[in-house]
């Protein structure tokens, strides 16, 4: 299916604006190294900081939900690249740790506008959510590669504020594009909607409820799972790699010295990642997103339970493991997107998609700390048998999910399924 012009506005800026989001949110730990020296800190102190910020990028994921649906995403998108690139200027001008504590909560209260308002306006705007899901995923990723890599060139030239100020270039440059951005928001659903301001505490309970009364409670499960492995495996990957004896002793080119070959190969699994999402999106528009959610679950548990026996082999079957990993990993993010869009009513899209990245980027935080336990007080096969356990409970409520209630969403291989078991 070839995108028509509505759908190729709405994929460009989205992309835009979701490489942008992980470009800032992969900076900060690589400003970290020169805080704890330029203000004399200790870890736990600058940690705080940190941790500050990216707690609020999965917190106020909700509340940004219920002000996309109140007033549009596209504006909320657009008030997120500006209040990032404010942030990363005010990290610039900050003359004490509160001075970066502070614009790095501004940059995590900006940051979480931007997937429930994204993903709001691709679920509703695009007519071939699938492939604009798959293109968007892939530009969040290349934000993941870049970021990092562009703080970390910059900084051996240029002094750290002076960086930050430029990392914030590319926020405004997003801003501008998306100023000019012509599109439909609603194209996909149609216009129908009726908004009468903000909902009052007593609408938003019932509209949660009335979200979590149906297969929306399997998919927010769903999600949590993928943000408990997602941020469980990543975190503690790049050092689990550069660990491994087989990638011992070879040292990368005197340029780039700094960096070992297992961080060389976390990119070729982030890169992996990219032709995952790639075809999964292809894949959402052709098989239930249910059904596709269970597989890769299980590939996911496989993999997991495969990582100990493939890290005692040589160089080729480490590389090759990464890929595949990247592969899966990234491969189930267009699959539980659609699945937002299949079963939620359009009406409620932002507040499902802020319920969604509080599961993913907030509940699902917390196997980092489970998994730091696991390494400290037993053994790296723990960690990863933990981690195939819960992918295996995910592909159980994916089956669940599969089996379940008839989809919202009449546009999907779900819902055709279901339509024809109904005739």
């Amino acid at each position: 299916m070839t995108l028509n012009d509505n759908d190729r506005s709405i994929a460009a800026f989205a992309m835009l604006a979701h490489a942008t989001v992980h470009w800032f949110e992969l900076a900060i730990p690589i400003f970290l190294v020169v805080w704890l020296e330029a203000f004399d800190l200790s870890i736990a102190v600058a940690g705080i900081a940190v941790a500050a910020g990216y707690a609020l990028f999965g917190i106020g994921a909700l509340p940004a939900g219920l002000l996309a649906d109140r007033y549009g995403p596209k504006r909320l998108v657009l008030a997120c690249l500006v209040g990032m690139s404010v942030s990363f200027v005010g990290l610039a001008l900050a003359t004490s740790i509160y001075g970066i504590a502070a614009a790095l909560v501004c940059w995590g209260v900006t940051a979480s506008v931007y997937h429930p308002a994204g993903l709001a306006l691709i679920s509703t705007g695009v007519e071939d959510r699938g492939t604009v899901f798959a293109w968007h995923g892939i530009a969040g990723n290349l934000g993941i590669a870049l970021g990092p890599f562009a703080t970390a060139t910059l900084l051996l030239a240029l002094d750290w504020r002076l960086v930050a100020v430029a990392l914030a270039v590319p926020g405004a440059v997003a801003t501008l594009y998306g100023l000019r951005a012509r599109f439909d928001p609603t194209a996909a659903v149609g216009d129908d909607r009726e908004s009468t301001g903000l909902l009052s505490a007593t609408e938003f309970v019932a509209t949660s409820r009335s979200l979590f009364a149906g297969s929306f409670l399997l998919v927010f499960a769903v999600v949590t799972i993928v943000g408990l492995y997602y941020r469980g495996i990543l975190t503690y990957l790049p050092e689990l790699l550069n660990g491994l004896p087989a990638l011992a002793g070879i040292e990368p080119p005197a340029a780039l010295e700094e960096l070992s070959l297992g961080d060389y190969f976390y990119v070729a699994l982030l890169v992996a990642g990219m032709a995952g999402q790639y075809v999964a999106g292809k894949l959402t528009s052709r098989v239930p997103v249910a059904r596709g959610l269970a597989v890769v679950f299980v590939g996911l548990a496989a993999l997991a339970v495969a990582f100990v026996p493939v890290s005692g082999l040589g160089l080729l079957p480490i590389l090759l493991y990464c890929g595949v990993l990247g592969f899966a990993l990234f491969a189930i993010e267009p699959f539980y997107q659609e699945a937002v869009a299949v079963y939620t009513p359009p009406d409620a899209r932002g507040l499902s998609y802020g319920y969604t990245y509080l599961g993913m980027f907030g509940l699902g935080s917390l196997s980092i700390a489970l998994g730091g336990y696991l390494l400290d007080h037993a053994t790296t096969a723990a960690l990863f048998a933990t981690l195939a356990a819960i992918a295996l409970l995910g592909a159980g409520i994916a089956v669940r999910l599969l089996f379940g209630p008839t989809p919202v969403s009449s546009g999907s291989p779900d819902a055709a399924d279901a339509s024809a078991g109904d005739d």
